[in-house]
């Protein structure tokens, strides 16, 4: 076993209250993409305008068309938890105090079984109406090209406005940074996983409890601006990496 690893399993052994930063990277043992990689959805020049809010706004089948080919591909809708998130739940098994805080909308943390799960950039299970408020599961997205709400209206009879996914879109804030904020501040370690770490302001979290004198332990295949200032760093498959802490 290598020093990092036994390290790794050392604080988790000795943890209570364990906060977890988990990214793309998290979910990649799954079949999912890591956007930021070769091939990735960030290759497309145009991506932070076809997943804007002001896209969505302007030209909802433009929006509606990149989205489907971005997140309702087949990878997406049949990936399962891999041994990274089946090792967070078995922590919370084993008496941890986990919460989870993830950028992804994959919904995996969840269908492994852990509990607290922050979802800071919303997920891929619900479309809603941003004028009535009728929220409809993600499959009615992909029964029309623009999907449109058929719930009642008080300025006429059916609703008709374009549902909008229940993620956050380029020009939308964050969501639970304030709990995810006393998340950091309040665990004995924090866990990095599968992120590199370069979306704000999710991205500050790992200071915040380094600044905190918070333990900060990072696992993610390349290099991170926060190596330098990690407690550990461990350039590494997640899934891998926590199954072998646990064993």
């Amino acid at each position: 076993m290598s020093e990092e690893l036994q390290t790794l399993r050392d604080w988790l052994r000795k943890s209570q209250r364990i906060a977890v930063l988990s990214g793309a990277g998290m979910s990649t043992e799954s079949g999912l993409p890591d956007f930021r990689s070769a091939h990735g959805l960030w290759e497309n020049p145009r991506v932070t305008e076809l997943l804007s809010a002001d896209c969505l706004r302007r030209t909802p089948s433009q929006f509606w068309q990149f989205f489907k080919e971005a997140f309702l591909t087949p990878a997406f809708r049949n990936a399962r938890p891999n041994a990274g998130h089946v090792a967070l739940a078995e922590l919370e098994r084993r008496g941890k105090d986990i919460v989870i805080y993830t950028q992804n909308v994959d919904g995996l943390h969840q269908a492994a079984g852990s509990q607290s799960v922050w979802e800071l950039h919303g997920n891929l299970r619900h479309v809603y109406c941003p004028s009535c408020g009728t929220e409809y599961a993600m499959d009615q997205a992909l029964q029309e090209p623009v999907p449109i709400c058929r719930g009642w209206s008080v300025k006429r009879n059916s609703c008709e406005e374009v549902l909008h996914p229940n993620v956050v879109l380029f020009e939308q804030s964050v969501r639970h940074m304030e709990t995810a904020l006393r998340g950091v501040l309040s665990c004995d370690l924090l866990l990095i996983l599968g992120t590199s770490l370069t979306v704000e302001p999710v991205a500050t979290l790992p200071s915040v409890a380094r600044q905190a004198s918070r333990r900060t332990a990072l696992i993610n295949l390349t290099e991170t601006d926060f190596d330098p200032y990690a407690d550990l760093v461990m350039h590494a498959k997640v899934g891998e990496t926590l199954t072998q802490a646990l064993d």
